[in-house]
């Protein structure tokens, strides 16, 4: 669909150049000549948008703003020509510094404007492999008993979230384990769509929040937005805790108090909601007897968290994500972590970013615990080639800039790296909360196709 506005704005920059390229061989301009092409590329884009063959989407506001002020100032142009019968076609002698600065700024302003597009190119998710068509809705929930902490209006915390279900054939309705996904630190409920998608395929409800004011932004049902809190990006980039690890150890309380306090809220919610005579239809799907949790990087904390703090739940998976919540305090400037097991199923998923580093970085000292502790159910699989949000749907959204946020060089095939933790999760949730299978993906794992 975007490759119609591809090839207008690739026709329109060669056109642009090569009237310039005119203009400084016969020392003129044809600007009527050049105004009615830009007025023809925007009728040509105004058609294509009725068709339904450009889409409406963020990526082509700003080329189409651009269109429309050159169409409409050629427009005005035409007009103007045509009042002072000047309609030949033939203008003033250009000097040809001025023909070149005027075509690379126009070319600049284009290039500026396709700078969406580029990062955020049009993509497809990971193709499902289970046997149910995944339908799609959302909720907003409002949690009476929590002020919400990042705004001075007294107002309750507010939860927007998604879910991705199983939509069955209408004849006899199926209960599903429910999966609860928390983002990372500046993520979106959307993040792992992909993961969501292929779950629910299978016969699973998956929930994931925005974590409102620790997610990027959250839009509400009115469509407006709510934006990061300036001070907890703050927080988050000063975090240091190599060498600040008291101040590391009041953000992590601060920030897994916020976090596990929405997903307990948000499974009792569900929980509450599938249990009333008039339930709305995704929550009735819900087993409340198979529960399990996951979640990515500060999200995938808050989820190994909520493994200690609830009875229901079965399984947890982290996408490298340390053990914040069972850090309970700093002793002789180290950290102190619980001594009691890890009580369920546990998978813990890493990439490049943190692997050869477990050892070395304090708040990771339980994950590197759990390596060699074989007496607790914990598992895991490290992804050779990925970085941290390799991990993530962002390296299908926008493969520029999750390399960029990597920080680090990756080797891996970002869709086969995907389907490839599609396929280690659902094994795992198959074999700890329906029974299906022996678990046994545990250990390193390429990121790349192999013959």
């Amino acid at each position: 669909m975007e490759t119609a506005f591809i090839t207008i704005t690739i026709i329109l920059s060669l056109v642009e150049t090569g009237f310039a390229a005119d203009a400084i061989i016969k020392r003129q301009r044809r600007t009527t000549l050049l105004d009615c092409t830009r007025l023809g590329g925007l009728a040509v884009t105004g058609v294509c948008l009725l068709a339904g063959w450009i889409p409406w989407t963020f990526r082509w506001y700003a080329p189409l703003a651009l269109l429309s002020a050159w169409g409409l100032l050629a427009a005005w142009r035409l007009v103007r020509a045509r009042t002072n019968r000047a309609a030949d076609g033939k203008g003033k002698e250009a000097k040809t510094w001025h023909i070149v600065f005027r075509a690379a700024g126009n070319l600049l302003l284009l290039f500026v404007a396709l700078i969406p597009a580029l990062v955020f190119p049009q993509h497809d998710l990971i193709e499902t492999t289970g046997q149910y068509r995944v339908g799609t809705a959302y909720a907003t929930y409002t949690d009476e008993r929590r002020m919400e902490t990042y705004s001075d209006t007294g107002a309750p915390r507010t939860l927007n979230v998604a879910f991705w279900y199983p939509e069955g054939d209408g004849v006899i309705p199926h209960t599903y384990p429910l999966i609860v996904f928390s983002h990372g630190s500046f993520g979106v409920k959307t993040s792992n769509t992909s993961l969501y998608h292929e779950l629910a395929s299978h016969g699973y409800v998956v929930c994931s929040i925005d974590h409102t004011y620790q997610a990027l932004f959250t839009t509400h049902a009115d469509g407006s937005r709510t934006w990061i809190d300036p001070g907890y990006l703050q927080e988050v980039s000063r975090l240091d805790a190599h060498n600040e690890r008291e101040q590391a150890f009041a953000y992590f309380q601060q920030w897994m108090q916020i976090r596990t306090g929405d997903i307990q809220f948000v499974i009792d919610t569900i929980l509450a909601r599938g249990a009333e005579e008039d339930a709305d239809p995704v929550t009735m799907l819900v087993d409340t007897a198979k529960i399990g949790v996951m979640g990515h990087s500060l999200g995938g904390s808050a989820a190994l968290g909520i493994g200690r703090m609830r009875d229901d739940i079965s399984a947890v998976i982290a996408l490298e994500s340390p053990f914040l919540t069972d850090i309970t305090a700093v002793e002789n400037d180290e950290f102190v972590f619980t001594d009691e097991p890890y009580p369920v199923p546990v998978l813990n998923i890493y990439s490049d970013a943190s692997w050869e580093h477990l050892d070395e970085w304090a708040q990771y000292a339980e994950n590197a615990a759990l390596l060699s502790d074989a007496s607790i159910p914990a598992y895991h699989a490290y992804l050779r080639g990925a970085g941290h949000l390799t991990l993530t749907d962002l390296v299908l959204t926008s493969p520029i800039l999750a390399n960029f946020l990597n920080q680090q060089k990756t080797t891996a095939d970002e869709r086969y790296t995907l389907a490839l933790i599609n396929q280690i999760c659902l094994a795992f949730f198959d074999s700890t909360l329906k029974g299906i299978g022996s678990f046994s993906m545990d250990g390193t794992f390429e990121t790349n196709p192999t013959d």
